[in-house]
């Protein structure tokens, strides 16, 4: 049987209408849905990729505040914007938002569909149809991962997805059949609501579930089990990193804006540059994981002299910033915590007496 037609067309309407009903009462107030443009669901639907909504609003609220719109956004400068984003990660998503603003603030008519949105760098089709659906009412599914959670228990798949991307190609149909023409706008949004209040990963709860009348997982007890996907291999690395204060000052290596990853953004340096001349006054360890990869990083405090300072001024990517303006340098949200909270250290004294 087709995946669609797990739900039959009579069905689905009456899916809709409960869902849509639990949605009026219980939307969680969010900036973006307060006031709707093209401009702000593109920047709220950037920043909440692979970023929890709690964390998002103030960015959110902060961004809008300073860059009302397409326009705006495209006389930016991409330091401002790498500053701004500070703290979300995945800071390519700031680049494509700022490059779309560029290229949209030359059109004389904005992108209404889906196909159109997709043009653009850094928006796929899940993006796409975020925007159309909410800005422009286009009947388009949106599928993130509490969507795909949903879909996959109300059809009761068991079968094992590789990743989130199959999933999502493999739920696409039935998303599809499901959205609301007239409403898809919130229809989506209700659909991600329910995955991220109700139709939990874990303690799902089902007993108040609105659309539990529809549900196979449920009905088989098989609701926290659903979806499946194959493990992932976790990795972890060891990087040691070099704090050198200067009076007021903190050096910072600065990513080329060629490289992959977090290109123009600041972080500590690596400890390599030094060649093991050197003496650290004491040292911490802080985790973070990107991906499938979990680095510990060991934090050395590094006495500055003579010959430090000759390595740094033949590093090219080095350079010094003041602590005043550090919030302001778009250094990388993990990195400008550790810093901050050395910074606010009760022996902050003894810093200062060291260098």
């Amino acid at each position: 049987m087709p995946l669609r037609e797990i739900i039959s067309a009579n069905n689905a309407l009456k899916f809709r209408k409960a869902l849509l009903r639990w949605f009026v009462k219980h939307r969680r107030p969010m900036p973006w849905r307060e006031k709707v443009s093209a401009y702000r669901t593109v920047v709220s639907e950037l920043m909440c990729q692979q970023t929890q909504i709690a964390t998002v609003i103030p960015y959110f609220n902060r961004w809008v505040k300073k860059w009302p719109d397409f326009n705006d956004l495209a006389r930016s400068k991409e330091s401002d914007v790498l500053a701004s984003w500070a703290g979300l990660g995945y800071y390519n998503r700031a680049r494509h938002l700022r490059a779309c603003a560029i290229e949209i603030s030359q059109l004389k008519i904005l992108p209404t569909t889906a196909i159109e949105w997709q043009k653009f760098k850094g928006i796929g089709p899940y993006t796409a149809a975020a925007i159309s659906s909410i800005a422009y009412d286009e009947p388009v599914a949106v599928i993130d991962g509490n969507v795909v959670r949903v879909l996959a228990r109300i059809a009761g798949v068991k079968k094992v997805f590789r990743d989130g991307s199959t999933a999502v190609k493999y739920f696409t149909p039935l998303a599809n059949h499901l959205v609301d023409v007239q409403q898809p706008g919130d229809f989506n949004q209700a659909m991600m609501e329910l995955g991220a209040l109700v139709c939990r990963k874990a303690n799902p709860s089902c007993s108040i579930c609105p659309v539990a009348p529809w549900c196979r997982a449920k009905k088989e007890n098989l609701a926290e089990s659903l979806p499946r996907f194959a493990p992932k291999k976790r990795q972890q690395a060891i990087v040691h990193r070099a704090l050198i204060f200067d009076q007021d000052k903190l050096l910072l290596r600065r990513n080329p804006s060629d490289v992959k990853r977090l290109a123009g953004m600041a972080e500590i340096p690596e400890i390599d540059f030094l060649n093991n001349d050197f003496k650290s006054q004491k040292s911490w360890v802080r985790r973070r994981t990107i991906g499938s990869v979990t680095y510990a990083e060991n934090i050395n405090l590094i006495t500055l002299n003579s010959s430090i300072r000759l390595k740094i001024k033949k590093q090219p990517t080095l350079e010094w910033v003041a602590l005043k303006n550090i919030k302001k340098a778009a250094i990388t949200g993990p990195h400008l915590r550790w810093i901050e909270e050395w910074i606010n250290l009760s022996d902050r004294p003894e810093r200062g007496k060291a260098l």
